[in-house]
């Protein structure tokens, strides 16, 4: 599974670790995560992240 980068900060959202904090199951493909979701680090909005 493809790993997304936070443009505002730099983190990482790894497929396999998911975000269990902020409700996403391990596992969970970037592509399933809710539209709602934000990066658990600065707050950004999913469309602020890009592929890697």
């Amino acid at each position: 599974m493809d790993k997304w980068k936070c443009t505002v900060c730099d983190w990482i959202y790894d497929p396999a670790a998911g975000d269990p904090d902020g409700g996403v199951a391990p596992g969970t493909p970037f592509e399933q995560i809710p539209d709602s979701w934000v990066c658990p680090v600065c707050g950004a909005s999913k469309d602020a992240f890009v592929k890697i």
